[in-house]
């Protein structure tokens, strides 16, 4: 089912706990299908504790809880879900590029692998397809076997994408992921990511307004672990309705 105006995650009264911290106040919100979500906020403000909510990663945390609810394609991801296969579903990509210290092939064929993929010729057809995806195939294809920590950091990053993309995902989460890049590597990942989206859906965390304004779709500005305003981005930045949502986006905030 291709439902291209669908939401793809519902957000119900969603509450996260550090301890006795609240870090994620009840947020409600809807992430659609084919779009790219863009959480913006100072720092501290829970945008980074919020998309990690939408596959479990702070489930790695001792002591944290979750109240509310987090549907994806309407099942409740806290009830009733196997977690490897969200993971599978619901992919991440991390602030700083963390390749496995193993070829840049094995990189990618990493996850396939796991989820039962043996055959090299299957293994070889999802290598070069992520890494095309990737936008990363014609400066790789001839060092394929070489270590992933010999390219550079823009390229490492673009392979923390293609590795996520060789599982087959269905929604992809990043986490400032240009943040430690150089601006020519932002640019081709920015350029990615609007590549990407006809196929997936995207949330992204970013400190660069900038950066929110040329990409997303939909904003939603977080403050304290709240939801300020959320909605269309050209409408939050142009004629934001929250003096506070204003206040950080001229920059006398944060």
């Amino acid at each position: 089912m291709d439902n291209r105006n669908g939401v793809k995650i519902r957000i119900r009264d969603l509450n996260f706990y550090y301890t006795d911290f609240l870090a994620v106040k009840n947020v409600n919100m809807d992430i659609e299908e084919h779009k790219v979500t863009a959480p913006i906020g100072p720092s501290g403000c829970g945008k980074t504790t919020f998309l990690k909510t939408l596959n479990r990663l702070n489930d790695l945390i001792d002591g944290t809880r979750v109240e509310g609810k987090v549907l994806y394609e309407d099942v409740d991801i806290y009830q009733d879900h196997d977690i490897i296969e969200l993971r599978k579903k619901i992919g991440m990509v991390f602030q700083k590029p963390n390749p496995f210290p193993m070829s840049i092939y094995d990189n990618i064929a990493y996850g396939p692998r796991i989820h039962g993929l043996k055959k090299k010729k299957e293994l070889d057809e999802v290598v070069e397809k992520s890494l095309e995806q990737a936008a990363l195939l014609e400066e790789v294809k001839d060092r394929l076997n070489k270590p992933a920590l010999g390219i550079s950091g823009g390229q490492q990053q673009r392979l923390c994408i293609a590795r996520v993309l060789a599982v087959e995902p269905d929604v992809i989460l990043m986490d400032e992921p240009t943040s430690a890049l150089d601006p020519i590597s932002m640019a081709r990942i920015e350029d990615l990511i609007q590549e990407l989206k006809k196929d997936y859906t995207i949330v992204i965390v970013t400190h660069n307004m900038q950066q929110a304004g040329r990409i997303s779709d939909s904003t939603a500005f977080f403050l304290h672990g709240e939801v300020v305003e959320m909605g269309l981005t050209d409408e939050i930045f142009i004629n934001p309705k929250d003096k506070r949502t204003e206040d950080y986006i001229s920059g006398r905030l944060g």
